[in-house]
């Protein structure tokens, strides 16, 4: 099976509250790689602009805020299967929904300060990927 990549996003709660190296050894244990990587503070026009799929919807101004009150790390996941791989190591968006052992189950806050996002598909992968680096960035 070819390599594939993903994006995958450390939110502000996880970051606030010094989790990152657990959340990201959980990705390496599953076998993904991290590849590229950025610890940042997202502007609100970023933000906006990243979310703009979701700019119709009621949640849509609490997630810009949300996602723009603290440091985010920003990173590129490969892996074989890599984007449905991190999907199940942060399970359900929803952490009361989230399988036991997943990220969202065990440390999430709240469906939106779920402590990560991850793309859902490769043509989401391939934009959101390209929405934080360059090729030049990514080292396989």
């Amino acid at each position: 099976m070819p390599l594939e990549q993903t994006l995958s996003i450390i939110k502000p709660d996880a970051t606030r509250r010094n989790i990152t190296g657990e959340i990201i050894a959980r990705l390496e244990k599953a076998g993904l790689r991290v590849v590229a990587q950025r610890r940042m503070l997202l502007s609100t026009a970023q933000a906006e602009a990243f979310y703009n799929v979701h700019k119709a919807r009621p949640f849509f101004r609490n997630l810009v805020e949300f996602m723009t009150s603290g440091p985010v790390v920003v990173q590129v996941l490969e892996g074989e299967n890599a984007i449905a791989k991190n999907r199940e190591v942060m399970g359900a968006t929803d952490p009361s929904k989230a399988d036991a052992g997943t990220i969202r189950k065990d440390f999430a806050e709240s469906i939106e300060a779920n402590s990560v996002h991850g793309s859902d598909a490769p043509e989401t992968a391939k934009n959101e990927i390209r929405f934080f680096f360059s090729d030049l960035d990514i080292c396989g």
